[in-house]
């Protein structure tokens, strides 16, 4: 996970538009959001704790994640 280590990207996530997928069930859930064409490019966040720690990816991780994801690699069964 990328610490926040500037304004820049302090400010994108306060303005950011999170939403929460339409498969969302009622716990469990995430939120991402576009912060733009810079070095940073998405923003994942617990739905649970809006407040609490983000993960920031460039495009590239933003990429792998999603892909690991639909290959099952974060599957906890």
């Amino acid at each position: 996970m990328n610490e926040i280590r500037n304004s820049t990207t302090s400010g994108q996530l306060a303005r950011a538009a999170w939403r929460k997928s339409t498969r969302s069930q009622t716990s469990n859930c995430v939120e991402v959001a576009p912060l733009g064409t810079g070095a940073t490019t998405m923003a994942l966040r617990d739905s649970k704790d809006p407040g609490g720690p983000v993960l920031l990816f460039d495009r590239a991780g933003w990429l792998g994640f999603l892909a690991g994801t639909k290959n099952g690699q974060f599957d906890l069964d």
